[in-house]
């Protein structure tokens, strides 16, 4: 395949199989100005051969709208695949001989950076010591984010970098000395790492069929500048798109810095994985209920400033607490503005795992939209993962409800956090059709239509992340095995092959199976990937 940059030449995709609500058996699509103009099938593509740029055979692969990952931090995803990534180190002393050897290749940087360890994966399930690190670095300043980024350990010499910061123990800093400690090492970051580590992770999402991402950066998260620099970046080159939110209780400074959204990580409460979820009984594992940033009375004032200026509010919300105080201050807040305004305002929940069925049922009630991350539910789910540690496996079950958010009308829109879990988009939707827990689990279909529509949804558009006639030439191209479709009164477990159910096909992702490999990425028509080969 040889299809060209340019948006405004017009080019048929022909020979393949286009996943098309337009048309089930689609073969082919054309490409205009940066937006499909048709689908169909192969017969009817020879009245456009002519007419067209460029002809693409496809050989037989799959064409999807492209996906979309709904809550991402895109220079630490950048910076975890530039340097240190603990999230496979298996044990206490490997994650020590990572961080040994990375410091030991690194011998330039002022201050070394790395993420992802767990220990409550690793035997005995202790994290690194201060003076552990400390021996291992060699005395330099480390900063290293546990996976769900909500807290950290640290090295003395970075400590020493943040004057007056009273850290008491040895034990991984959160809440206020975390943000102090990360705004201390992310302000050793270069522009030029930084520039570098943007662009690593935009070319890995588009290198996975990720069109659009959403960067949900804030004043706790990275700083003004990573935000409009990614944002110029963006603008400026061919890749992903990357929609903004920035997540202040401050309206003015969202829109000054480009944001749609006073968004994304604004936060309600902590992680689970940190003991900072906000729940309203106890940790199984601690005794205490986790950390509280904002309350209904502060989520309502929030969602009204927002909803009058025109913006998106969002909040992060896991624990059950702090999903209610998200509730009860949106509810707050639809009794001044009006209900038909704040829903109109397609406000957003970050992650909101601990959901219950009043919640499930007010999310609907408010059109607030659900940004999940089912990886997280693959990665820590189970009797015997990381959420039966921290509520017991009775609360444990409850967690991540897709299919009951889908039952009532909930819109939800999937990401993967990343770096917290990878840019894996397909994974993604692997994870909520095979949800550890039955019961939550949806249809491959409304799966990836989480992740590709879904995430237009979330930004107020209708029109995009489905191949249709008018909607952006925003799509993938897949090497992949047979396609098949879900029995429709079945969301997992028997497949169908018959062409009269009229529903586009796509791949089997049994646990197991290999997962569809991305050949190209196209955005608005114009290509930013192509594999190697091809």
């Amino acid at each position: 395949m040889s299809e060209s940059n340019v948006p405004s030449r017009t080019v048929l995709l022909r020979r393949g199989e286009v996943h098309s609500p337009a048309d089930p058996f689609a073969t082919a699509m054309v490409v205009e100005r940066g937006q499909v103009a048709w689908v169909g099938s192969e017969g009817a593509a020879d009245a456009f051969a002519d007419g067209v740029d460029e002809v693409v055979d496809l050989d037989g692969a799959l064409v999807t709208p492209a996906f979309t990952d709904a809550h991402v931090h895109t220079t630490s995803t950048g910076l975890a695949l530039t340097g240190l990534d603990l999230s496979r180190a298996s044990s206490l002393a490997e994650a020590l001989a990572l961080v040994r050897d990375f410091a030991a290749a690194r011998p330039g940087d002022r201050v070394l950076l790395g993420h992802g360890w767990d220990a409550s994966r690793w035997p005995g399930g202790r994290p690194p010591a201060r003076a552990e690190l400390d021996e291992a670095t060699g005395g330099r300043p480390l900063y290293l984010s546990r996976i769900d980024v909500h807290s950290a350990v640290v090295t003395t010499a970075l400590l020493d970098l943040v004057p007056g910061l009273a850290v008491q123990g040895d034990g991984p800093l959160t809440r206020d000395a975390h943000h102090a400690v990360r705004a201390a090492a992310y302000a050793a970051v270069t522009p030029a790492q930084r520039d570098e580590a943007q662009r690593a992770a935009l070319a890995h999402a588009a290198s996975l069929g990720i069109g659009t991402v959403h960067e949900c950066a804030g004043p706790e998260i990275s700083s003004e500048d990573d935000f409009t620099g990614l944002l110029r970046l963006a603008a400026q080159e061919p890749g992903p798109r990357v929609i903004g939110y920035w997540a202040e209780r401050d309206v003015d400074k969202a829109r000054e810095l480009g944001a749609i959204g006073a968004a994304g990580d604004l936060f309600v409460d902590g992680a689970l994985g940190s003991h900072t979820a906000c729940l309203h009984e106890p940790y199984a594992d601690a005794a205490h209920t986790g950390t509280a940033y904002l309350d209904a009375a502060a989520v309502a004032a929030h969602v009204v400033a927002c909803t009058e200026a025109g913006l998106q509010a969002g909040f992060h919300a896991i624990g059950d607490a702090a999903v209610t105080a998200v509730v009860e201050g949106v509810r707050a807040a639809a009794g001044k503005v009006g209900l038909a305004r704040v829903r109109a305002a397609r406000h957003r929940v970050e992650h909101a795992e601990m959901l219950t069925p009043e919640t499930v049922a007010a999310f609907a009630e408010l059109g607030l939209t659900a940004s999940v991350q089912p990886a997280f539910d693959a990665l820590w789910g189970g009797d015997d993962g990381m959420y039966a540690q921290r509520l017991g496996a009775g609360r444990a079950r409850t967690l991540n409800p897709f299919a009951a958010l889908l039952r009532a009308g909930v819109p939800l829109a999937f990401g993967s956090d990343s770096p917290v879990t990878p840019l894996d988009p397909w994974g993604t939707v692997r994870a909520a059709a095979f949800h550890r827990t039955p019961e939550h689990r949806v249809s491959v279909r409304a799966a990836f239509t989480a992740h590709t529509r879904g995430g237009w949804r979330a930004i107020g558009r209708d029109d995009a992340g489905v191949l249709v006639p008018g909607a952006p030439a925003d799509y993938a191209v897949w090497r992949t095995g047979d396609l098949v479709v879900q029995a429709p009164d079945d969301r997992v477990a028997r497949w169908s092959t018959d062409p009269r159910s009229g529903t586009p096909g796509l791949p089997d992702l049994t646990p197991g199976g290999d997962l569809p490999v991305c050949l190209r990425t196209v955005v608005g028509g114009r290509t930013i990937f192509v594999r190697p080969g091809e």
